[in-house]
């Protein structure tokens, strides 16, 4: 702690290991991916339940291959399996274990899936391994109670999806996935929340 001065005695803290990841892999992903966003409003507002989320962006990611994708050293690498990375908010990071081959999942899997990632990542017990090979990301920011959110996306990811009250956005790397792909990505989301929810 230092010496008082207009703005009070001042605390510094050391961020953890986690803090410290999320900082740096931020700070590269806006530096390196130029970003694009791209936003629709929910047909019905309100928590969404992530296994129904996570379930329809992997079938849209069927339909749309280059969202299950990469910029990669001026090509484009295009993933066989959907394996989707899911962003957990915790008190002092992010963290976004894998969830392999999603769209094989039926939604009460996904729901277990989802519950047992959740108490691994509270006790501490995910290995690194479960943090490797997610080719798409999700965040379920509607269970916070915010209507909308966005990320950076996570290299060498193409896309990155955020589901708020109100919205659902989409975050894309502009490099291989443009305005109408996006845009049409992000509808054939949209719609099947719609038809889940309905």
């Amino acid at each position: 702690m230092s010496g008082g001065g207009p703005k009070g005695e001042t605390t510094v803290i050391q961020p953890g290991p986690a803090e410290r990841t999320v900082a740096r892999r931020a700070a590269q992903s806006r530096a390196t991916v130029p970003h694009l966003e791209l936003s629709v409003a929910r047909g019905v507002p309100g928590e969404l339940e992530t296994a129904l989320l996570i379930r329809a962006s992997a079938l849209a990611l069927i339909e749309h291959p280059r969202a299950n994708a990469a910029y990669r050293d001026g090509h484009f690498e295009l993933y066989s399996r959907i394996n989707i990375g899911l962003v957990l908010a915790l008190q002092d990071a992010y963290l976004a274990p894998t969830l392999f081959d999603a769209d094989q999942r039926t939604v009460p899997a996904l729901r277990r899936d989802v519950a047992a990632l959740h108490d691994d990542a509270l006790g501490g017990r995910l290995v690194p391994s479960a943090f490797s090979g997610a080719t798409f990301t999700v965040w379920n920011a509607s269970e916070l109670g915010i209507a909308q959110a966005s990320l950076p996306v996570v290299p060498p990811q193409a896309a990155l999806l955020v589901a708020g009250t109100t919205s659902v956005t989409l975050i894309c790397d502009h490099r291989i996935l443009y305005g109408a792909a996006a845009a049409g990505f992000l509808a054939a989301i949209s719609g099947r929340l719609e038809e889940a929810s309905g």
